[in-house]
């Protein structure tokens, strides 16, 4: 009789092409529109975002997404045509997701920058951000110079966490920039780098934190998968239109009452 080793180890050779199988058709062909353009489903915009970047994503009640950033990328599935489906991954996998398929797009506060253009498309930028240092109300750090040696929080995957690693060599990394707000608020840390209107929104639900310097300026755009560049043209087409009618201006100002979607000049 076979033992029992020999016979697991001849499951295992011949169960792996069959797995090797399943993690292929996993990666299910696209819908493929008449113009080329691909999606997951058909009729349907998928688009990713971590739901743990208020005001731009945020979790309700229900455990559906609102925010800036999905009211953009529901205004998009309407300019083209189709049904949104919002999808939450966590900030740190929102690449890799568009990438592999599990997403047909990221609208996500994606800074556009060098490195992650190696890897997807970026869209024209739907809105301008910029990266900003926030202290606790009692704090002498002003600016970058006052950074050395002090213990920085930032969100996992974001460009923050380069940012703040110019200034010092101690940097704590969070989920999400709220939780590192209010870690800050709560008395650790000695400061965070974050988005400037992300600061200022949760200075406006009470955190204990303040606003400090503005390191520079950056570009947000959508992540698209370089094997889709149909999909970025019109993408970039309905944004574009978006900013003609007034729909990215009309949803900022109900998140922020102010225009970040024009370029500071």
């Amino acid at each position: 009789m076979m033992n029992k080793k020999l016979l697991h180890s001849l499951w295992r050779i011949l169960l792996l092409p069959m797995a090797v199988l399943l993690l292929v058709t996993g990666c299910a062909e696209k819908e493929k529109l008449a113009d080329g353009t691909e999606l997951i489903e058909k009729d349907k915009f998928i688009f990713t975002a971590s739901g743990e970047f208020r005001p731009f994503s945020y979790l309700n009640d229900d455990l559906t997404m609102s925010g800036f950033d999905i009211e953009v990328g529901n205004a998009i599935a309407k300019e083209l045509g189709l049904e949104p489906i919002p999808k939450r991954m966590k900030f740190l996998g929102l690449v890799q997701g568009v990438k592999t398929g599990r997403a047909d797009a990221a609208v996500a506060s994606h800074t556009i920058n060098e490195l992650r253009k190696k890897e997807v498309f970026f869209s024209t930028p739907y809105y301008y951000s910029g990266p900003q240092i926030f202290t606790r109300p009692d704090s002498d750090i002003k600016t970058t110079d006052d950074l050395a040696g002090k213990e920085v929080a930032v969100a996992k995957g974001s460009t923050y966490m380069d940012i703040a690693k110019r200034y010092t060599n101690n940097v704590n990394t969070y989920d999400s920039d709220i939780t590192a707000l209010q870690a800050l608020s709560d008395g650790r840390h000695d400061a965070v780098i974050t988005d400037f209107v992300t600061g200022k929104s949760a200075i406006k639900e009470g955190f204990k934190v303040k606003e400090q310097q503005l390191i520079e300026r950056s570009e947000q755009a959508v992540v698209v998968p370089m094997d889709n560049p149909i999909l970025l043209k019109r993408i970039n087409e309905a944004l574009e239109h978006m900013r003609q009618d007034g729909t990215l201006k009309r949803i900022s100002i109900e998140y922020f009452d102010e225009d970040i979607t024009v370029k500071p000049k």
